[in-house]
């Protein structure tokens, strides 16, 4: 899975070039240390997109521009990374963002709803309700797209929250809370089917990466 930025990446991370260096250093370092590639590819190919924890809105960007025939909206709780989000999208018909209070989410219907890497800053309670009340919004068809990090291999998990806790508790980077709750794909999974979720299927993500990603997928019936 190669990190260089393909033609889609490249389009987004430069509507960032107005940002502060700091946010373009961020979202750079985030476009090689996460693999969206293969998140946008289960996505539906048309309709409306919500990103819940969008942060400075890569992953949206990325997703509009690879996909013509969707709309994304990404929320996130930090206003400061929602202004540079919303910066760079400008006035693109297709992208927008919006700061939105803990747990509460847009108005669907969605055609699907993504989550990338933010489960964790959650106990395990608000993980679950999260993943409920976005399964909640889904429109018949529609999908829950959950990127986040496994507990295994054991060493990439290690190395995953030496980086976690460098971010949120001494770089202030991510906002959460100072414990982190990484849980198994297997009971998320549990989760999702449990909030009536279908076909729910899990992915790794982590060859060649020093990191677990993992990639989890629900549909309503249609």
């Amino acid at each position: 899975m190669s990190r260089w930025p393909d033609r889609a990446a490249r389009a987004a991370l430069a509507s960032y070039r107005g940002a502060p260096p700091a946010d373009r250093l961020h979202v750079l370092v985030r476009w090689l240390s996460c693999p969206f590639p293969p998140v946008v590819d289960v996505l539906p190919r048309t309709g409306r997109v919500l990103e819940v924890g969008c942060g400075h809105g890569l992953f949206s960007a990325y997703a509009a521009q690879c996909l013509p025939g969707v709309t994304v909206h990404g929320v996130d709780i930090d206003a400061e990374k929602v202004a540079v989000a919303a910066a760079a999208a400008g006035s693109s018909p297709r992208l927008g963002f919006a700061v939105a209070e803990s747990g509460v989410l847009p108005a669907g219907p969605w055609d699907a709803v993504v989550l990338v890497d933010v489960l964790y800053l959650l106990d395990e309670p608000g993980q679950r309700a999260l993943l409920e009340s976005c399964a909640a919004l889904l429109a018949p068809g529609g999908v829950l797209v959950v990127k986040d990090m496994s507990t295994r291999p054991r060493w990439k998990a290690r190395v995953n929250r030496l980086q976690e806790t460098v971010s949120v508790r001494v770089l202030r980077i991510t906002a959460g809370s100072a414990e982190f709750a990484f849980v198994e794909p297997d009971e998320r999974a549990r989760w999702m089917r449990a909030a009536g979720l279908t076909g729910v299927r899990a992915r790794r993500l982590d060859r060649g990466r020093a990191h677990p990603h993992h990639v989890l997928v629900g549909e309503v019936a249609a």
